[in-house]
């Protein structure tokens, strides 16, 4: 069977339990051609670089999914039919990654970060008084 890397965005007034019921209800047309969806990331609700549908904001969710092809095709009609999908995309992949993805290694990234004022010495920073004529 084949690696996918699927990521999908629900319109921004769906709940997330709708977009987990959406993934579950994908999963189901997966395991019904042969496949499985091995990894979900819902990545939240994050702002559009541009409206889509008369939408500003979607739900960002991930899945890695081993199946064949067929079974990829149907869930990505049943996709392109449901009103609550703003857009998809399937990409094949040679091996899918282990572990948080990237966007949510992002949003762990920034708990870590500490105070910003330790890198600039101090809460004036590096600062130099102003010149004088």
């Amino acid at each position: 069977m084949a690696l996918y890397e699927h990521i999908f965005l629900a319109r921004q007034d769906v709940s997330a339990q709708q977009v987990e019921d959406l993934v579950n209800n994908l999963a189901e047309v997966l395991a019904s051609g042969g496949g499985k969806v091995t990894k979900n990331e819902y990545w939240g609700l994050k702002s559009l670089s541009y409206r889509i549908k008369k939408n500003r904001k979607a739900h960002y969710t991930l899945l890695n999914i081993d199946a064949p092809s067929s079974a990829v095709a149907e869930m990505e009609r049943q996709m392109s039919i449901n009103e609550d999908i703003l857009r998809y995309m399937t990409v094949r992949v040679d091996e899918l990654e282990e572990g948080p993805s990237a966007m949510m290694q992002k949003r762990d990234e920034r708990s870590d970060r500490g105070d910003r004022n330790d890198r600039f010495g101090g809460p004036s920073g590096d600062r130099r008084p102003p010149r004088r004529a």
